[in-house]
């Protein structure tokens, strides 16, 4: 078995235009990389030390608890103030605005992995999956039809067309506060940690880690993603559960945010704390039929449907070639069946692929039909090629 992609998942069939990355856009972004530097000439001291430590691991926590957890998946409900408040922390990271962040990270969810993915790795690449993704021309404007709830309220709107106010703002409160060392090592060193610890969920946590659910996309829970990011690194867990407040679904899986989260929900100040279902976390829930299509599609991607049909080929020769491609032509009933009767070694039976299910995915009651649609994606795959070479061998006659 070799890989054969793209796979045939049912939102790639149009592929995306061609990134058209703003370099002039990714100038601030270099520059505040370069002003880390600064620290050479200023020195280190242990009060902007200090500053930089808070404000990564608050702005971290409005990161997680804010832009992801609240206004991308509504995980919980809150008044209209601290909404205010959590989307102005938010935007201190210099991450774009809470409805450009919340509007991508929607859409990433809806095509995860998938060619229509935003930043996925297996699509485009690591780097550009990490931050290359966020200077692409398709990607410089929120789409506000992704986020009409958020849109109805004119302070985020607001926050949107000002999205570097927060930043701005809280870069001068460092300096205030201790100087060109406040400002280098307090706000940009801090800014940039998080930058990279956010960008990470998107490009580590669909590459490195480990699958406990079927997602039907690359997304992995990372321990040490965890750690660093207060709990967001449990990120296929979060994948097979996107609106629930709490992302460690076991006891031991370090999440600090939804413990933040609890105590302000004992407050008063969120409620309306959405929790996995049992069955869920004890993944005994069935799939639905999106994720198991892009599960199967996964296996499917694993046979070499043009190995198959040239092997097909060679046994059928020329003359049971073109009957089969009239079959495939006219046939009332699917390919899938009429490759199936065929019953030729080459053709990976439904057995076989259910091996390979087994062996590459993570345990899940939706099996069956995984392996099921898996078997019937390759066949069509299969069928499709041979009905290519029957008619080019037709031509050729």
């Amino acid at each position: 078995m070799t890989q054969n992609l793209p796979s045939p998942v049912e939102d790639t069939d149009a592929p995306p235009p061609a990134s058209d990355i703003m370099y002039p856009s990714a100038i601030p972004f270099v520059l505040v990389h370069l002003a880390c530097l600064g620290a050479i000439w200023t020195g280190i001291g242990w009060k902007a030390v200090a500053i930089g430590v808070a404000l990564y691991w608050i702005r971290i926590f409005a990161i997680g608890a804010g832009y992801h957890r609240y206004f991308s998946h509504r995980a919980y409900e809150t008044s209209r103030a601290f909404q205010f408040v959590l989307a102005v922390l938010a935007q201190t990271t210099a991450q774009k605005s809470v409805l450009w962040w919340a509007a991508k990270h929607r859409e990433h969810h809806l095509h995860s992995d998938t060619a229509q993915d935003v930043h996925s790795p297996r699509q485009s690449g690591f780097l550009y999956s990490h931050f290359g993704w966020i200077f692409d021309r398709r990607n410089d404007k929120a789409d506000l039809s992704k986020v009409p709830d958020l849109a109805a309220f004119p302070e985020l709107r607001w926050l949107d067309r000002h999205e570097q106010a927060p930043a701005v703002a809280l870069a001068i409160a460092c300096f205030a506060a201790a100087g060109l060392q406040g400002l280098v090592i307090g706000f940009f060193w801090s800014t940039v940690a998080v930058y990279h610890a956010t960008f990470s969920i998107n490009s580590i946590a669909h590459v490195v880690g480990r699958k406990r659910y079927v997602t039907g996309d690359d997304s992995r829970n990372n321990w040490l993603l965890a750690f660093f990011t207060m709990g967001e690194g449990w990120h296929n867990n979060h994948h097979a559960f996107q609106s629930s407040v709490r992302q460690g679904f076991r006891w031991w899986e370090y999440d600090p945010t939804f413990y933040l989260l609890r105590f302000l929900g004992f407050t008063g100040v969120i409620w309306k704390l959405k929790s996995p279902p049992v069955e869920v976390v004890q993944n005994r829930r069935r799939l639905g039929a999106k994720v198991v299509r892009r599960a199967a599609a996964q296996v499917a991607e694993r046979f070499n449907a043009d190995r198959i049909a040239n092997a097909v080929a060679a046994v059928l020769g020329a003359g049971r070639l073109a009957q089969l491609h009239a079959q495939l032509s006219h046939a009332h009933q699917r390919v899938a069946d009429v490759i199936t009767d065929l019953d030729l070694p080459q053709i990976p039976g439904e057995s076989e692929i259910r091996r390979c299910a087994r062996a590459m995915l993570a345990n899940s009651p939706s099996m069956e039909d995984i392996a099921a649609k898996a078997h019937e994606l390759v066949l069509e795959a299969v069928g499709a090629r041979l009905a290519t070479l029957a008619a080019l061998a037709a031509t050729a006659d």
